[in-house]
């Protein structure tokens, strides 16, 4: 009997330094409650993604990765501080105006699929375009469908298709309207490793091919070695980064994050 085969390992992919920054925070801060239930998620946290670059969030549990992802993607509202995607100031806007903003310059993908189980796969693919009332450039949508490899896998509803190829799915969907940024919450927690590499792989090669941004939250090492780099957060302030990530590197960075905060 054979052993089966290793999941494929990230591989490097250089490309033009990226200089435009696609989103960025600025002294933000978010905080829960008040008084002796004051609780502090994001202390002061200072961070640009740059055009054309993969960036992993990391910490332990309760550092407040999740919610800094969901401050810069406009799905939280924060306590102060500036949250900008490209030049535009999230604080300044209306609430349909952010909406339309999400809708048209944002894509996401998260640990549950969020997929729509009686569309096929590729109306979720299409679905934020049919809901801005846009009809998809069949160029670029044939080419994402290619590089996620669902061209014979369209038809099928998501209860037809794997946990990776539905996440496939959502990572199309995100790419399909050319969001200026993808933000991923821990988009492989639901995955096997092989199905979670392959993600990754795709998210990875959206950056590399098409130029994406993409800022993804993890707690798993390996995932955060697709990345061109690693920010870690501690209690809700930004502690250190990382660039040319491996997972041993990453992991024994967070070793020596739970090391002292034993100590402390």
């Amino acid at each position: 009997m054979t052993a089966a085969p290793l999941a494929p390992q990230p591989q490097p992919h250089p490309h033009p330094a990226p200089t435009a920054i696609a989103a960025a925070t600025t002294g933000l801060s978010k905080v829960y409650g008040s008084g002796e239930a004051r609780v502090v998620a994001l202390d002061g946290v200072d961070i640009a993604f740059r055009e054309g670059e993969f960036t992993a969030i990391m910490g332990p549990s309760g550092c407040g990765k999740s919610t800094l992802m969901h401050c810069a993607a406009g799905l939280d509202s924060f306590t102060s501080g500036s949250v900008r995607i490209g030049t535009t100031e999230l604080g300044t806007l209306a609430d349909e105006q952010l909406t339309r903003l999400r809708r048209d310059r944002i894509g996401f993908v998260f640990q549950a699929f969020n997929l729509l189980p009686t569309l096929s796969a590729l109306e979720n693919i299409t679905l934020p375009l049919t809901i801005a009332g846009r009809k998809p450039d069949r160029q670029w949508l044939d080419h994402v469908v290619a590089m996620t490899g669902l061209a014979d896998r369209l038809g099928h509803r998501p209860g037809q298709l794997s946990g990776g190829q539905q996440q496939r799915v959502a990572v199309a969907r995100a790419l399909v309207s050319r969001p200026a940024i993808i933000f991923g919450d821990e988009p492989t927690g639901n995955l096997d490793s092989r199905a979670g590499a392959e993600v990754l792989g795709f998210l990875r090669d959206s950056v590399r091919e098409l130029r994406q941004t993409v800022v993804m939250v993890t707690h798993d090492p390996v995932a955060a070695a697709h990345a061109d780099r690693v920010v870690f957060l501690s209690d809700g302030r930004l502690v250190d980064e990382m660039t040319r990530p491996t997972s041993d590197r990453v992991l024994d960075r967070m070793k020596a994050f739970e090391a002292r905060s034993r100590t402390t």
